[in-house]
């Protein structure tokens, strides 16, 4: 065992976001690829000497190879601890918990999200804070600068660690901890939710289905949905997390997980259905015949969490990103509570959560948390829907009805045109921001625009300013479209467009989503003409 000192070249032009670095595997895989980001990382944060570090990630191919070299160089860089998740397993959002309750100096995350896995997919690696989140922009351009200087990394040599025996070993002096992944995170979702409730719901006969689709949150669902709360064995499906997620894509909406769609929609559908992503920190709800968009679900949540101990005194204030839809606005204003509009990204949401501003956050991407953690949590979407489920004696499609009743109904899609050349994207984007001065009062398609603007925030805790966080375009009677640029993928760019229709006509509770939205989307492509500039007639994802 001896520590080494291995010239290098710096990483040219490789920025990561708040979502970490995202490419092919085969790039982080590449000579030194993964050792000078791990390195810059070091470096961005003042060095790790003495510090103590969370590892883990979502068991993606390279998942287990990329620990031992983030391992070996800590280590050389005079980390004092190391906490790995057994097996390099940890959920996201069971990361971002083993931070804060440890008090560890940050921790690494490796995982991709929601992107397929394998060989010839994507991996991915973040840092988190010391308050268990994302690495604010500040953090991200530090190491984004690092990598450009980067002249050599530090990493010792050695034989691989055990991940898989619980317990302590020591590595060039630092001490590993390999710990149980699922068991931080079980006793925190005890703390916040009626178990006994929910146990009950489950042994009156209770039925639902979990599709962990082979990714992280299989071994958490099965301990704590069938082992502690009772639910029967087989109730959570592609539980074994694989390297490459079993083929398929580990993204829970009605497209890639469609045959818990095809059950809920089909005549033996259980009471209740979800399934999470790869890392653990996205969610899909669906009940017997009633698929609840993220944006609902946001709104619902909020409006009956009160009938969860842990939130049982109110809510502080909610948050959502701004493509997601205003129903939680509603419920908000009916609350008494504020409502914070946020750009995409989690970070954001934490300086909230940190300020005591807001308790409950969400996104429409499928994302939703509290302020238990500081990323957004998919199995505790899950548990809070059960404990509502539990106490309230409802359905889903019964208090979704309810809830569209009281609030109105938020009609709303994601069309996702992905893997477009990057200067065509731009186009579209550049096109709408020049057109945007002269859109209001313009008739598009039959809608007339009411307002249109390029989102901006000013974050009101510690007041930095983030601009160009997509385009919004109001139209009349409360209808909308929204165009943003993704940077989540890896091959070219994704446009996401998101359309929204509000309706409070009783009579019109029950549209079919794509006839309440047909005008607006007429609208948005009229405005846009994104068919036409990037020969897309349709998106490849619709959510």
């Amino acid at each position: 065992m001896h520590l080494q000192t291995i010239p290098t070249d710096p990483i040219e032009g490789q920025k990561p976001g708040t979502s970490g670095l995202r490419k092919k595997t085969r790039v982080f895989m590449g000579r030194h690829y993964l050792e000078n980001y791990v390195q810059a990382i070091f470096n961005a944060i003042g060095g790790v000497q003495g510090k103590s570090l969370v590892i883990g990630g979502d068991g993606r191919y390279f998942n287990d190879r990329a620990i031992q070299v983030i391992l070996r160089m800590a280590a050389a860089n005079g980390a004092a601890r190391a906490i790995v998740g057994q097996g390099g397993i940890l959920s996201t959002p069971a990361a971002s918990h083993l931070i804060r309750k440890r008090h560890s100096d940050g921790g690494l995350i490796l995982s991709a999200s929601h992107n397929p896995g394998g060989p010839d997919e994507d991996f991915g690696l973040k840092y988190n804070t010391p308050n268990g989140g994302p690495a604010p922009e500040h953090v991200t351009d530090r190491v984004h600068a690092e990598s450009l200087r980067l002249t050599s990394y530090q990493i010792v040599e050695t034989s691989d660690v055990d991940l898989e025996t619980l317990g302590q070993t020591a590595l060039a002096g630092m001490i590993v901890e390999i710990v149980d992944p699922v068991a931080d995170y079980a006793a925190l979702m005890q703390q916040l939710f009626d178990f006994d409730a929910i146990r009950a719901l489950f042994a009156g006969g209770f039925r639902m289905r979990f599709d962990a689709m082979h990714a992280v949150t299989g071994p958490y669902a099965k301990a704590i949905l069938e082992d502690e709360l009772g639910a029967p064995r087989g109730t959570v499906v592609n539980g074994t997390p694989l390297p490459d997620f079993g083929g398929g894509h580990p993204d829970p909406n009605p497209i890639w997980a469609k045959d818990l769609m095809d059950l809920m929609l089909g005549p033996e559908a259980p009471e209740f259905g979800a399934a999470s992503d790869g890392d653990g920190d996205r969610n899909m709800i669906v009940g017997r015949g009633c698929y609840v968009t993220p944006s609902d679900s946001l709104a619902l949540l909020a409006a009956q969490a009160h009938l969860a101990p842990a939130y049982s005194a109110g809510l502080k204030g909610v948050a959502r990103s701004m493509p997601t839809s205003a129903a939680v606005d509603r419920v908000a204003a009916s609350l008494g509570i504020a409502c914070y509009e946020t750009p995409t990204g989690w970070k954001f949401f934490g300086n909230l959560l940190d300020a005591g501003r807001a308790t409950i956050c969400g996104e429409e991407s499928a994302g939703t948390g509290s302020d238990h953690v500081r990323e957004k949590d998919g199995l505790w979407a899950v548990l809070l829907w059960l404990n509502i489920l539990a106490v309230s004696g409802k359905s889903v499609a019964e208090l979704m009805a309810e809830h569209w009743a009281r609030y109105g109904r938020n009609y709303y899609s994601r069309h996702d045109y992905e893997g477009i050349p990057k200067a065509d994207a731009d186009a579209v984007i550049n096109r709408l921001r020049a057109a945007l001065p002269a859109l209001a009062g313009q008739t598009c398609a039959g809608l007339v625009v009411t307002s249109a603007d390029e989102f901006g925030y000013e974050d009101p805790v510690d007041g930095s300013v983030s601009n160009g966080q997509g385009i919004r375009i109001s139209f009349e009677d409360g209808q909308r479209a929204v165009f943003r640029l993704s940077g989540t993928g890896t091959e070219g760019a994704t446009i996401r467009v998101y359309l929204e229709a509000l309706r409070t006509d009783p009579g019109q509770l029950t549209l079919d989503p794509a006839v309440a939205l047909a005008p607006v989307a007429q609208a948005a492509e009229a405005v846009s003409r994104l068919a036409e500039m990037t020969g897309r007639n349709r998106p490849d994802v619709v959510t």
